[in-house]
């Protein structure tokens, strides 16, 4: 069995993965571009998902599999992926810890009022008048309460949060004191402090937020964007901060990345850039490299439950 791997994980992975399935054949390229010979070849794939074109997979003559080591899949060739049948499956789920702790320390830092705490640090000033508040008591919407929005939840509710989510049923979750889906969650808008997105790129959730949506929230409340950059066009938030429609909004997912230094984002009042790092902790390949470790396990020995398999024809 051949499989290619078309990012260059560490020494570690390589060795782990080399010696703990010696059968197995494995090709480790630093990018797509230096494995384009190989796609024929290819029983397995391993990619990050964002290399892959329509050609590759016409290409892949051989390819039964293509293991995803992260959980984001808007950029994958799912049309060309379906045609041939190839089985897909991600990472999802590696992200909730790490995401959802930034989240939480997030709305920490908002209801804290720790970058304002930064500032006077600076400048060497005393002053306990900023308006501080609390999590406890407060409402959270989480637009997207799968495994990253649950796990958010799980942790709101132990600062005694209000959380309700979003889902496409509408029924009920574990952590969440309501629910709600992408056609009725206006109606909780009103009533949230905060507002988090963790919802991935689909034809549904592509710029589903307008300024009508800010315009329902309160002017208090608190935007947080950790999913996919394109749920909201760019010209909308801008416009939510220049007209102060909420309280602030922390982004850390754009349309484009990396953000051009020059964009107006970065001097924007009201609102708050981080460089898309959400999920990014030392603990992240481990766990991905686990779960291809565990469903190459399957694969091998022609079992078929495998972790976290991808519906191609709806892409997630």
């Amino acid at each position: 069995m051949k499989i290619i791997v078309t990012f260059q994980p560490k020494e570690e992975f390589v060795s782990d993965l080399t010696n703990s399935f010696p059968e197995v054949e494995f090709l480790f390229y630093k990018k797509i571009k230096d494995a384009e010979s190989e796609p024929p070849n290819a029983d397995v794939i391993v990619t990050m998902g964002e290399d892959l074109t329509d050609d590759h997979i016409e290409r892949s003559k051989k390819c039964k599999w293509i293991m995803v080591t992260s959980a984001g899949l808007e950029k994958m060739p799912f049309e060309a992926i379906q045609k041939k049948g190839i089985l897909v499956t991600n990472a999802r789920g590696i992200h909730k810890i790490p995401m959802a702790e930034f989240t939480i320390g997030l709305m920490l830092q908002h209801a804290k009022q720790l970058q304002a705490v930064r500032e006077q640090e600076m400048n060497a000033e005393w002053s306990r008048r900023l308006p501080t508040s609390e999590l406890h008591g407060a409402s959270l919407l989480i637009l997207g309460a799968g495994a990253i929005g649950g796990e958010i939840a799980r942790l709101a509710k132990a600062f005694h949060m209000n959380v309700s989510g979003v889902n496409s049923t509408g029924l009920p979750g574990e952590h969440f004191d309501s629910m709600f889906t992408l056609e009725t969650f206006n109606e909780q808008l009103p009533k949230a402090d905060y507002v988090v997105s963790v919802l991935p790129s689909t034809n549904r959730t592509k710029h589903i937020l307008k300024v009508d949506h800010f315009e329902q929230m309160k002017d208090t409340a608190v935007f947080i964007n950790i999913g996919r950059g394109d749920l909201v066009e760019e010209s909308v938030l801008l416009e939510a901060a220049e007209r102060k429609l909420i309280g602030h909004l922390f982004l850390d997912v754009f349309d484009h990345e990396p953000l051009h230094r020059n964009h107006p984002f970065w001097e924007a009042e009201g609102i708050t850039v981080t460089p898309h790092l959400s999920s990014i902790t030392k603990k992240y390949m481990p766990r991905a490299f686990e779960i291809f470790k565990k469903n190459l396990s399957t694969y091998s020995n022609n079992k078929e439950h495998f972790i976290n398999v991808i519906d191609a024809e709806r892409g997630y």
